[in-house]
């Protein structure tokens, strides 16, 4: 999970829906609210699973280590396979408008002929 985290396209679009749950929050007192009982709600649940779960995953330690390390290569192999996975959000959709806006000036350019 720390290395999805890590991934510059995860960690940028991660970035993004933060800053624009904070500036939601900020702008509008209702949901803010709202909001904030959600997250206290999430914040319970989570202490409450984790203190059921913790004895579960000792016992399953060994395997969610094999698991671990099975996962973060196949990672890598998908991160040499999709180059994009380490770009910033902002990098691939402004690739994907530059992609977009050659195509389309193309089909134009086709049409037009």
């Amino acid at each position: 999970v720390k290395e999805v985290a890590n991934l510059s396209l995860v960690s940028s679009a991660c970035d993004m829906v933060s800053a624009a749950y904070a500036s939601t929050k900020e702008s509008h007192p209702y949901l803010r609210s709202v909001c904030d009982a959600a997250e206290k709600g999430v914040q319970s649940v989570t202490e409450a699973t984790a203190s059921c779960v913790q004895p579960v995953l000792a016992t399953l330690e060994p395997h969610v280590a094999a698991a671990s390390e099975y996962a973060s290569k196949g990672l890598d192999k998908l991160g040499e396979k999709l180059p994009l996975l380490q770009k910033p959000v902002e990098q691939v959709l402004s690739g994907t408008k530059e992609l977009v806006s050659s195509g389309v000036a193309d089909v134009k350019g086709a049409v037009s002929s």
